[in-house]
């Protein structure tokens, strides 16, 4: 195992159309068990929305986890929900005095991983067990662990870590723990995302200017990385299940490419800096929003949310926060 610095990222990642806006592992250094399952909310009323309605089942019978962000400093109070692509069925699964940081799915969507940290400390992750309602530490290396991602076979964790002294990726073998270095850079690599077939993930760097993230591909068959040609300031990337497209942050704003084509379709600026999310089909994305309308401007209280976003036109809709707090970090399940 890793033995476990502070760090600080050398990059700073700066991390509708029509609107319906809808109410409301084998290795353990720790482990957590939950007294009981977490407290569902009641159902909204949404069946109605059309979006909704024609989503494929993959999308549909999916979870979005994601982080409410409340207070600021050593007041900052976050809390980890999952919902369904509908608003329903809103269930709490973590909260702290402190950051909890980009939560990902497994591909059976029975595990979510994500990174927390309380007051001076630094970031540590954990895997959330939906079968047992456990929570398990996974990764508490000394030093800022962060973007986990599972392999598709659910064996495997890709994730940064800046124990080495600088930012770099690692891949744990959750089994026993096994863990190796992939990057060896002086820049700072982050943010990795496996492509569903296991062969290569994408990732950011800053290598070739330091503060000007780009997004890479490694595979590991070649262990060599080359640039996805997004141009300008790109991060936080993730492919869809199919591999036809990349979701990521693309300046301030997020975005989703046709790679095959190299088509960016620039979904909003968020006024939070956080990237798009594909939905398992890969014909929805998710982001996060401070605005709750579709001209910037922020409504009061009722302001921000979760936007659902089809790609195959204009329609969105939202989904509220829920208790007022800034939402961050959705991820889609199966």
């Amino acid at each position: 195992m890793l033995k476990t610095s502070a760090l600080t990222v050398a990059i700073n990642v700066r991390l509708i159309n029509h609107t319906i806006v809808i109410g409301t592992l084998s290795v353990l250094t720790g482990c957590q068990t939950l007294s009981s399952p977490p407290a569902k909310t009641p159902a909204n009323t949404v069946a109605t929305n059309p979006l909704t309605a024609r989503m494929p089942a993959i999308d549909r019978q999916g979870y979005i986890a994601y982080v409410e962000e409340q207070g600021v400093g050593s007041a900052k109070i976050s809390t980890l929900y999952r919902i369904r692509p509908d608003g329903s069925d809103r269930q709490l699964i973590d909260q702290l005095n402190g950051y909890i940081y980009a939560p990902a799915w497994s591909a059976d969507g029975q595990l979510l991983a994500y990174s927390k940290q309380a007051p001076r400390e630094h970031p540590n992750i954990y895997i959330y067990d939906w079968s047992n309602h456990t929570r398990n530490l996974v990764v508490n290396a000394d030093g800022s662990n962060l973007s986990a991602s599972f392999s598709p076979d659910g064996q495997k964790l890709l994730y940064s870590s800046t124990v080495g002294g600088n930012a770099d990726i690692y891949e744990m073998r959750l089994s026993d723990g096994e863990t190796r270095q992939l990057t060896t850079l002086p820049s700072t690599e982050v943010q990795p995302s496996y492509a569903a077939d296991g062969k290569s993930f994408v990732y950011t760097s800053d290598k070739v200017r330091a503060g000007r993230p780009r997004i890479y591909r490694y595979s590991f068959a070649t262990t060599n990385a080359v640039p996805v040609s997004t141009g300008g300031y790109a991060a936080s990337p993730q492919l869809s299940l199919d591999g036809q497209r990349l979701a990521y942050l693309n300046g301030r704003k997020a975005a989703v490419m046709t790679l095959a084509t190299g088509q960016v379709n620039n979904l909003a600026e968020t006024g939070l800096d956080e990237p798009a999310r594909l939905s398992p089909s890969g014909q929805y994305a998710v982001y996060p929003t401070r605005h709750s309308n579709l001209d910037g401007q922020v409504n009061g209280q009722n302001g921000g949310g979760l936007i659902i976003h089809s790609l195959s036109g204009n329609a969105s809709y939202t989904i509220s926060r829920k208790d007022g707090g800034v939402v961050r970090s959705p991820a889609w399940s199966r």
